[in-house]
């Protein structure tokens, strides 16, 4: 059931949310975020309202505060049942209360009780919380500010509502940006207009940046920041808090490593041709939506389809391979992964055809369930791809389940649209040990997927270990869990507490040990003991998260220790002043001497969307369907060895008859070989752009070809180049 979204009166009326103002402090490569967002009761009554915010997946909640005319109030982080019965008592007695809770199933989701206003009565709310900017492909930082809770799908009796996006969002968003850098700030940019970047200093290390006004708040705000030296490891020391207790984590220094390893390019090329590639796609009923509002876009599902088919023509002959489904149910193209080959890839494509957003609802644990019991082929590491465009209701139960098979799987996660669950896609990449890409936007969802192909085929760093070298006296505490392995393009955090006072030298060292396909690689990072004051306390409210995530973990597995765990946690978040599953932001007006009179009325406001939704299943029809792209066209006609056979389908690729192509044939060439080699030169050709979609089609096709070793293929390249009016060479091609 989807709850009715909006603060709206009876008479749905206009929203009570007039502003939202957000202001982004990046450090090296996290952030703090502070978001207000002011309020107006326009009801005739006194009014309770219900804001379900959308967060970041990895973001630490650290402030809440609320101003009602010229008062504010700043909530403290409790208990959670003790936050919610003072709220509880607040309300029912008139006064003003606020209360910020984490969901217990997603990380990613708040509910904002504003609580008690009077009539025409305006509150400003404000959030802050710190995050890790996560990394992509071309080596950027990315910050988004989700505008979006898609539909969250719940089977009954489940404890998280869903909330419909509303159509139109009567309020706006401000955005202002300072970055501060030990490296040169290259650029920044959004996919929203932005004022000019402005350097402060010579040195290009401290910047600001403003989103341009009258911004409607109406699609997500995603940021890009580019620094100079990305794959320089750097380590990063704050300071403890002077009123905490020494020898407690907020009391004592934190260390912040970071650790983004270059790959050579021999390492780079070299794939595997082995392994199990089971590919999972969410059918539910919001894959009927379109990718973006523009003109020709394809629905969702279809663009899943046209990837699955650049997916299935890639694999390597004789690697294992299945296909689920999943929506409210489940299904499968084969009972268990079969071998890749000719008969096997043209039903699985035969079939792809059919898939449709027809299942529902989104519940993702069955299927996995299923996929982990499945024995593991030896000698072919089993690589999972996920497709979904919205969130489930039990994202920890999900993640917990990828966690206790991270040993025996790599899982590769992809967001699709604007409303994609952070913490369900981010959180299966990483506790799956793979990488997960966000499909937004105008983005195509093709190179996405090809580039964690890529991933998923090349050897990934392991053998990951931390060395210290401190002073007598001093010891340290590792706050991060284990890190397995990382890919091309992944960076991890570590953090680190250190414990104790050192009486002679300030000077220390941390060495950073790894391999890289059986290539040992050290990494030395020398620190003083000696932090900056007064730099803040983002790194430690970070540290405090990546402890109390796992302590949470820890208590979902079960336990004698269940209670004690449970207490650990609520201790260190209201230490750290970081919000938990156990643990709620209370803030009480006790000062106002203003009785509220009358019934509550309870509303909820809306959470923008690209679309109206009325139900889980309900799918959204698209505009009429774009004409095929002729890439895809060329890659459905390629055999699964690699080759493509000469037809007039493939002469209508290359925009030529079938007689132009074979005149043109040396005589001497085999038909096969000279309709590869066309597709080759037609792909470098004209589609040169798109060669991060089609490299493992040309990689095929260069091998098959190299297997046959065919006579003339000198002539065979020259009449090819003639024919379509390429310039391309044998070494371009890898023949």
């Amino acid at each position: 059931m989807v709850n009715c979204c909006g603060l709206v009166s009876e008479k749905n009326e206009p929203v009570p949310l007039n502003s939202i103002s957000v202001q982004l402090q990046v450090k090296n490569h996290v952030v703090s975020v502070s978001s207000s967002l002011q309020y107006v009761n326009e009801e005739e009554r006194p009014l309770e309202a219900v804001f379900v915010f959308p967060l970041p997946a990895d973001a630490a909640v650290c402030h809440f505060s609320a101003r009602i005319g010229e008062q504010e109030i700043v909530a403290e982080l409790q208990d959670k049942q003790s936050a919610r019965d003072q709220y509880d008592e607040a309300v029912s007695s008139g006064q003003q209360a606020f209360l910020l809770e984490e969901s217990s199933e997603s990380w990613d989701v708040f509910k904002l009780s504003v609580g008690c206003l009077s009539p025409g009565q305006n509150a400003v709310i404000t959030i802050v919380y710190v995050m890790e900017l996560s990394v992509q492909a071309d080596h950027a930082l990315r910050f988004c500010l989700p505008a979006v809770l898609n539909p969250r799908y719940t089977p009954t009796a489940a404890g998280v509502p869903e909330v419909s996006s509303a159509c139109v969002i009567p309020y706006t968003l401000s955005l202002s940006v300072e970055v501060r850098s030990s490296d040169r700030i290259s650029r920044l940019e959004s996919n929203c207009p932005l004022d000019p970047l402005m350097f402060l200093d010579s040195d290009h290390t401290h910047a600001t940046v403003n989103l341009s006004a009258g911004h409607r708040f109406d699609k997500d705000v995603e940021l890009l920041l580019y620094y100079e030296n990305t794959h320089h490891p750097t380590v990063v020391m704050e300071a403890g808090a002077s009123e905490a207790q020494p020898g407690s984590l907020m009391g004592d220094p934190v260390l912040m490593i970071s650790l983004y390893p270059e790959f050579p390019a021999d390492i780079m090329s070299s794939l595997a041709s082995q392994g199990e590639f089971v590919f999972v796609v969410d059918r539910s009923g919001s894959m009927g939506s379109v990718m973006h509002h523009g003109k020709d876009v394809q629905m969702r599902i279809e663009s899943a389809r046209d990837t699955l088919l650049l997916l299935l023509k890639s694999l390597p002959m004789g690697c294992y391979f299945n296909i689920y489904g999943f929506g409210s149910h489940f299904e499968s193209f084969f009972p268990q992964s079969v071998v890749y080959s000719e008969d096997t890839m043209e039903e699985a494509l035969r079939r792809v055809k059919d898939m449709d957003a027809d299942m529902g609802g989104t519940e993702i644990l069955q299927p996995l369930k299923h996929i982990y019991s499945q024995p593991c082929h030896p000698d072919h590491p089993r690589q999972l791809f996920i497709f979904t465009d919205g969130e489930v209701w039990n994202t920890k139960e999900v993640l917990d389940l990828v966690k206790i098979h991270v040993y025996s799987h790599r899982c590769f996660s992809f967001g699709i649209g604007e409303g994609a669950s952070t913490a369900l896609i981010t959180g299966m990449a990483r506790e799956g040990s793979g990488h997960a890409q966000f499909i937004t936007g105008t983005d195509r969802m093709q190179p996405k997927v090809m580039e964690s192909l890529r991933f998923a085929l090349q050897p990934a760093v392991d053998n990951i270990s931390v060395d210290w070298t401190v002073p007598e006296g001093v010891t340290v505490d590792m706050l991060s869990p284990p890190i397995n392995n990382l890919f091309q393009g992944q960076r991890a955090l570590i953090y680190a507490q250190l414990k104790g006072q050192s009486s002679g030298t300030t000077r220390a060292a941390v060495t950073l040990n790894y391999r890289l396909k059986d290539r040992p690689v050290t990494e030395l990072l020398q620190f003083t003991l000696k932090p900056k004051e007064d730099t803040g306390w983002t790194i430690h409210r970070l540290a405090a998260r990546s402890v109390i995530r796992s302590l949470e973990l820890e208590e979902r597995a079960g336990g004698a220790d269940a209670e004690a765990i449970r207490s650990r946690i609520v201790e260190l978040s209201v230490q750290a002043g970081v919000s938990s599953v156990h643990t709620a932001f209370i803030g009480v007006n006790k000062d106002s001497k203003q009785t509220v009179k009358g019934p509550l009325l309870q509303r909820t406001v809306p959470v923008q969307g690209l679309f109206r939704q009325s139900g889980p299943g309900m799918r959204i029809q698209a505009e009429p369907e774009p004409q095929a792209d002729p890439l895809l066209q060329l890659v459905s006609l390629q055999k699964a060895s690699g080759c493509w056979e000469l037809n007039t389908t493939l002469a209508d690729v290359f925009g030529k008859t079938e007689d132009e192509v074979a005149s043109h044939r040396p005589a001497q060439v085999d038909g096969s070989v000279w309709a590869t080699v066309l597709a080759l030169i037609w792909l470098n050709t004209c589609r040169s752009d798109d060669q991060i979609e089609w490299q493992f089609v040309a990689m095929k096709a260069a091998s098959w070809i190299r297997s046959q070793k065919p006579d003339g293929l000198s002539q065979c390249l020259f009449e090819g180049n003639a024919l379509l009016g390429g310039h391309v060479t044998e070494d371009m091609l890898g023949i």
